[in-house]
């Protein structure tokens, strides 16, 4: 049997994959944006893939200079066309924002055949850039990583990032088979446990599981007396944590995930309501049903992850 077999349902899709591109054939490899992740990856494809010519390209010169100090890429070019010309894979790791500008301008640069991918945090638009943008001939197949951390920038980049990482790829019917076929090794080969998904099933995930809890600990954050945080003990600093990433990177991830993300607020706000509404009515059985039922679900998570080797 050659290439897949795709089967449609009516939330999701499952893919049969049978071997199709073999990574061994990919000669070089672009990165278009060197901060953490990006050059994360880069290094990750000097330290797993022996032979190929990994690119790297960041709009700023600094980072560029920082870039090959560091030795994160094989080379690191100044122009975003020339970083492309005779790239076989070609990784977007700038804001989300900026896709659609990208796409448009690497566009006549890609070789034919090229796949090109990304790594933000929301897919329905990339899909739909990536579609009017790029030529027929180059395959475009979202990916999204799930790796990284507050820190910021190519100094904080390692080739390990990606190890153990779940990596989200998404699709659609009428995306080429062969390039959702090279992602899947190339993640994996990365270290990455992969899933497929639909772009709009993706979306409307990670609104609930990463979006909407960044808002809650940025509101969280904002919410408290910057004297009174002073006081704050390890479970403070763990609940917002994740408030510290970067602010015009997460405004890419909101604005580009709008509806789903109100959605899921709109679920936020009215479990609140109801921790409210016992608290104002000094309900003891309430409040403890509502914390324990929390807690369970909690647990459980931390067992799967266990489970799955994403923990330890």
């Amino acid at each position: 049997m050659g290439g897949w077999a795709l089967l449609f349902s009516r939330t999701s899709f499952f893919v049969i994959f049978h071997k199709t591109l073999e990574l061994k054939e990919l000669k070089q490899i672009t990165v278009i944006g060197l901060g953490l992740l990006g050059g994360s990856i880069a290094s990750g494809v000097l330290r797993c893939f022996s032979g190929v010519k990994v690119v790297g390209f960041s709009h700023r010169a600094s980072t560029r200079s920082k870039a090959r100090v560091l030795g994160v890429a094989g080379e690191v070019v100044d122009s975003l066309e020339q970083s492309v010309c005779g790239a076989d894979l070609v990784i977007l790791a700038t804001p989300i924002s900026t896709f659609e500008d990208i796409f448009g301008r690497i566009g006549k640069a890609l070789p034919d055949g090229c796949i090109v991918t990304d790594v933000g945090s929301t897919k329905v638009l990339p899909h739909r850039w990536a579609a009017k943008k790029l030529p027929r001939g180059v395959h475009y197949v979202g990916s999204h990583p799930i790796a990284g951390s507050e820190q910021r920038g190519v100094d904080f980049a390692r080739d390990d990032l990606c190890d153990r990482a779940m990596c989200i790829l998404t699709a659609t019917q009428k995306t080429n088979r062969e390039g959702v076929q090279t992602l899947e090794e190339f993640w994996s080969k990365l270290g990455c446990s992969v899933k497929l998904m639909k772009p709009a099933e993706h979306d409307r995930i990670f609104a609930n599981i990463s979006h909407v809890p960044h808002i809650t600990a940025a509101a969280l954050t904002n919410a408290t007396n910057g004297r009174e945080m002073k006081f704050a003990g390890k479970g403070f600093m763990d609940t917002s944590r994740i408030a510290s990433g970067p602010a015009n990177i997460w405004a890419d991830a909101l604005l580009t995930n709008t509806g789903n993300i109100s959605k899921g607020i709109d679920k936020v706000i009215a479990e609140l309501l109801k921790l409210k509404k016992a608290v104002d009515n000094k309900d003891r059985v309430h409040i403890k049903k509502l914390l324990a039922a929390a807690k369970k679900k909690r647990e459980a998570l931390i067992d799967y992850k266990i489970q799955q080797k994403e923990i330890i």
